[in-house]
């Protein structure tokens, strides 16, 4: 009894502390952001807060990343980063591992939260997945940001499984015809462990290691439109085997 109590206590706290960081540590620095969020040419500047920012909140939760690269990434090349989507901390471990500015397409819902969505909405691609016309908007906003020089990083199952049990949801089309049309590599990101530690269940989580897998890219030179379900199919399983087969190896550990 006194172990559930305990528990309950933990879970309440824990989560509180993860908000009040969140939103404690925008607010001091709100007059700045507005700034470099102001003009295209500050987002690298932009990025950079963004990223230290990510990396102290996955700190002060008792978050350890661990990262693993089947193949590096080029610093000369642009590249569609797909991971995997199953906790609202995806977001800052898809920040802290990044090596050069990307630039998330994101549901439009996320404009809603306070602060930041208002400054998620200036420097994100947004998309409302019932309009077709900001379906078709996204794609020109992302072809404005590769040529601009910035990466992409779009998380392919578009929404967190509502079901907790599901492994990977199906995948949307719309980063896989991206990457034919700029004929640039996808590369497939394995977050093995978001779920566990902080999903979107309130009662849930603890502080530990984020395992990461960048797997070896998949590219599309001379791939034309009409492979595009092939490509969208070949990136799912390699990410749908890969979070299974750990997930197996996890549990006979246990």
């Amino acid at each position: 009894m006194l172990m559930k109590i305990f528990k309950f206590i933990f879970y309440i706290v824990w989560r509180c502390w993860f908000y009040g960081w969140v939103l404690f540590t925008i607010i001091p620095i709100f007059p700045v952001l507005l700034v470099v969020t102001s003009s295209d040419k500050l987002y690298p500047v932009f990025f950079k807060i963004t990223q230290a920012w990510a990396n102290t909140i996955l700190f002060v939760m008792g978050f350890k990343v661990s990262l693993f690269e089947e193949e590096k990434l080029d610093d000369n090349k642009s590249y569609i980063f797909c991971p995997n989507h199953t906790s609202m901390i995806d977001i800052m471990l898809m920040l802290s591992i990044a090596k050069n500015p990307f630039v998330f397409v994101g549901k439009k819902e996320l404009t809603k939260l306070p602060i930041f969505g208002f400054f998620y909405k200036r420097t994100c691609i947004i998309v409302d997945r019932n309009n077709s016309k900001s379906r078709t908007a996204v794609f020109d906003a992302v072809r404005k940001r590769l040529s601009n020089g910035l990466d992409v990083c779009i998380f392919p199952e578009g929404l967190v499984p509502d079901d907790e049990s599901i492994v990977l949801n199906e995948f949307k089309k719309g980063a896989f015809r991206l990457a034919i049309e700029h004929q640039i590599p996808i590369v497939p990101i394995s977050f093995y462990d978001c779920k566990k530690r902080f999903s979107y269940t309130f009662f849930s989580g603890s502080p530990g290691k984020l395992r990461v897998k960048i797997h070896a890219f998949i590219y599309t030179e001379g791939l034309s439109l009409k492979e595009c379900a092939a490509l969208k199919n070949k990136t799912f399983n390699l990410l749908y085997n890969d979070l299974i087969s750990d997930e197996k190896l996890q549990q006979q550990r246990n």
